[in-house]
């Protein structure tokens, strides 16, 4: 079968559609033959080497598809089984794959291949920020950054759906519109706008009692000044670059803050913890109150143009690659 596979960090170029062998699946694994593979930004930080993965290495980390083939000992799933995952392991960008059986879940018969491979990976990110990072209430007024992306638009869709009012960020006046179309009720351009203090004028100057950056360097004074005293930061991501040589001495000067630094493998690291952060998402999704934006589509053979396209900012939504 094929794979995109590289050898070497680095731009989007190492990236190779190559011919892979695959063996019978194992003990506990299953063969998932894909139907659609989804991108995301945290692929880019794998490919260049930010996070380091053993070379050469497949590469993604979400997708849907059917189970081809059951290995010894699995009894949760069956051949012809729709599944999908969004936490793992690397090498979701492949027309097939064995994977842990425990590791997948079933897809409910109301939610779409391609929706699911656009959606798992970051509606369960945003799952477990909005519902354990920080448990937003109905009333409450929070900042989110890069609301035009793909975990954006599904947070700010959940956010509203839990009865809380989002202040977003975004770079274009396009990227805003979107956001606003899907209810978020401030969206705040970042290229022309001071983001802190504007956010202090939505909030008759209190701030926000949570700010979810996924963005990193470029953001981060911005979101501890728009935080109320005691306020948390959460930072998710580093889509301008990771935070560097910070000082903790600044959250005890911006009103005694605190700083976290989350990861979904952690919060979905037990089986347990994962099916209940996939029901949830299945939930909100199969009843409507989340709409996947699947915005691009390339061929799984085009992935390298796709990183080009996502890292330019060219695309909005969810990208999904078709094997």
């Amino acid at each position: 079968m094929k794979a995109i596979r590289f050898h070497q960090p680095g731009g989007p170029e190492v990236m190779k559609y190559e011919d892979v062998e695959l063996a019978a699946p194992g003990a506990g694994e299953v063969r998932v033959r894909h139907t659609a593979v989804g991108l995301n930004y945290i692929d880019t930080y794998h490919r260049s080497g930010a996070y380091r993965l053993p070379m050469p290495s497949g590469i993604g980390l979400e997708a849907a598809g059917v189970v081809e083939e059951v290995g010894a000992g699995v009894t949760s799933l069956k051949a012809g089984d729709r599944v999908a995952y969004g936490a793992g392991p690397i090498g979701a960008y492949s027309q097939a794959r064995n994977m842990p059986a425990n590791r997948l879940s079933k897809l409910p018969d109301n939610i779409a291949d391609r929706t699911a491979a656009a959606m798992m990976l970051k509606g369960m990110t945003v799952r477990y920020l909005l519902r354990e990072t920080f448990k937003v209430e109905k009333g409450q007024t929070i900042l989110f950054h890069a609301v035009a992306g793909g975990v954006g638009l599904i947070a700010v869709q959940w956010a509203k759906h839990l009865g809380v009012r989002v202040i977003g960020t975004a770079g274009s006046p396009e990227k805003a519109e979107l956001a606003k179309l899907l209810g978020c009720d401030e969206v705040i351009d970042y290229t022309k706008e001071d983001v802190a203090r504007r956010v202090r004028e939505l909030t008759d100057g209190k701030g926000v009692p949570v700010a979810y950056d996924g963005v990193g360097q470029a953001t981060l004074m911005a979101s501890l000044d728009s935080l109320n005293p005691r306020g948390l930061l959460v930072s998710f991501g580093a889509a301008s670059g990771p935070v560097k040589d910070f000082d903790t001495g600044i959250l005890a000067a911006k009103g005694s803050l605190y700083l976290t630094r989350p990861t979904l493998m952690t919060y979905v690291a037990s089986d347990e913890a994962l099916q209940a952060n996939t029901a949830d998402l299945f939930d909100v999704v199969g009843s409507g109150a989340v709409k996947i934006e699947v915005n691009q589509t390339y061929a799984l053979a085009d992935a390298v143009q796709a990183h080009k396209d996502l890292e330019g900012r060219k695309t909005t939504g969810s990208t999904v690659l078709l094997p």
